[in-house]
C-alpha cells in the first residue's frame, strides 16, 4: 500500500488501523485537508498519509492538537523547517519534564504504598502472635 499515491478514506484508515471517524474528525480539526472526487469522495495523498502518522505520534506522546497543529504546520502556512524543529523540541522538552516529574511522584507513592504494606504486614504478625498467645 505505501507504493499508492492515493488512498480511500478506508483504505487509510485500514493502514493505520484507525477508525474512519479518527480521520474526519482530524480533518475537522484542519489537521488534514484531503482532496475530493468530483463525487465529493475523499481522496488522500502520501503526504496525508505522513500527516496522520505525525498526528498518532504526537497524540502518542501525549502532544495535544494544538501542539501538534503547531508542530506539523498548518496547511495555509508554509512551514518553516527551523521553526518546525524548533517547536517540536520546546513541545518535546516539556513533555521529558512532565515524564520525570511524573515517575518522581510514582517513585514516590510505591514508596509509600511499601511502607504501609510493611506496617500492615507488621501489624498482621502481632495480631496472630497475640491471637496464638490468648488460645494456649
Amino acid at each position: 500500500m505505501n507504493d499508492k499515491k492515493q488512498f480511500t478514506i478506508s483504505e487509510l484508515a485500514s493502514s493505520l488501523e484507525i477508525s474512519p471517524s479518527t480521520i474526519r474528525f482530524y480533518e475537522e480539526k484542519k489537521l488534514i485537508k484531503p482532496a475530493r472526487t468530483s463525487g465529493n469522495q475523499r481522496i488522500y495523498t502520501r503526504k496525508d498519509r505522513a500527516r496522520l502518522k505525525l498526528i498518532l505520534r504526537g497524540k502518542r506522546f501525549g502532544f495535544s492538537l494544538d501542539e501538534i497543529a503547531e508542530i506539523i504546520g498548518f496547511w495555509d502556512v508554509e512551514v518553516n523547517e527551523k521553526s518546525q524543529i524548533q517547536k517540536s523540541l520546546s513541545y518535546t522538552d516539556k513533555r521529558i519534564e512532565e515524564v520525570r516529574l511524573r515517575r518522581n511522584e510514582l517513585d514516590l507513592l510505591e514508596e509509600d504504598m511499601r511502607a504501609m504494606r510493611t506496617h500492615l504486614l507488621n501489624r498482621l504478625k502481632e495480631l496472630e502472635q497475640e491471637e496464638r498467645g490468648s488460645i494456649k
